[in-house]
């Protein structure tokens, strides 16, 4: 079963004690690893100089003694395997993408990224995956956050400014880019859920009582509108 849990880190550089700083953080915070696994940056054509450059970060001297001395095993995807990293690639790919465009032009401080970073992190690990008992009355998911710290993730109830004068306040920029992304990610993710390709497998109809996601505009971060099914309306061909 994947998680889907996502950990979110800031770097202030690309080199070998940054990745080990944060590499650490990471396991005072989640719990060491047997396993890591990573994609290789020969996988594809031209690899940015980029990808190499992380390639050849965690294949240093430095983080291979760091991961041989933890007995943590560094595992890189065979050469045209790219759908063995599927499922992080494309949760990588989506949270990147958006965090650019949320951002745009903003200059923030180390400290301010770190925030609104470790935000997003609390953003994407509040997803439901499924329902956490078959009761209809429960309308509690099960999200990857229960994996992370056994709860669902939690978040202040703010008022996110919109007006351009309050955003000149640092901490009301951080709350107005949090709550731009969370609109932006949150309607991709239940554009995601509604895709129908020929590679999909059937699924079973919806029953009584199963639990449903509604779409719902205007939430707050890390806020779901859930529901139970109470009837169902089968076409001519059987399906719900």
């Amino acid at each position: 079963m994947a998680t889907k849990a996502v950990h979110l880190e800031v770097v202030s550089d690309l080199s070998a004690d940054a990745f080990l700083a944060a590499f650490r953080r990471f396991i005072s915070r989640r719990g060491k690893p047997t396993n890591m696994f990573s994609d290789n940056a020969t996988n594809f054509k031209g690899a940015s100089s980029y990808l190499k450059e992380q390639l050849n970060l965690i294949k240093s001297v430095e983080v291979q003694n760091f991961v041989t001395q933890e007995s943590i095993t560094w595992h890189f995807i065979p050469p045209m395997a790219a759908h063995v990293s599927g499922l992080w690639e494309a949760g990588i790919k989506s949270t990147k993408q958006l965090l650019i465009k949320t951002m745009k032009s903003a200059i923030l401080s180390f400290e301010e990224l770190v925030t609104l970073v470790t935000q997003i992190e609390a953003c994407l690990n509040s997803r439901p995956l499924t329902p956490l008992s078959n009761d209809p009355q429960d309308l509690q998911p099960l999200t990857p956050g229960h994996f992370l710290i056994g709860t669902p993730m939690a978040s202040f109830p703010e008022e996110v400014p919109s007006q351009p004068a309050c955003l000149k306040k640092r901490w009301n920029l951080i709350q107005h880019l949090r709550s731009q992304f969370w609109k932006r990610w949150h309607l991709e993710y239940l554009n995601q859920l509604q895709q129908r390709t020929k590679w999909n497998k059937p699924r079973r109809n919806l029953k009584v009582n199963d639990m449903v996601l509604v779409k719902e505009d205007n939430l707050p971060p890390l806020q779901w509108s859930l529901g139970r099914v109470v009837q169902v309306f089968p076409g001519d061909d059987g399906a719900v």
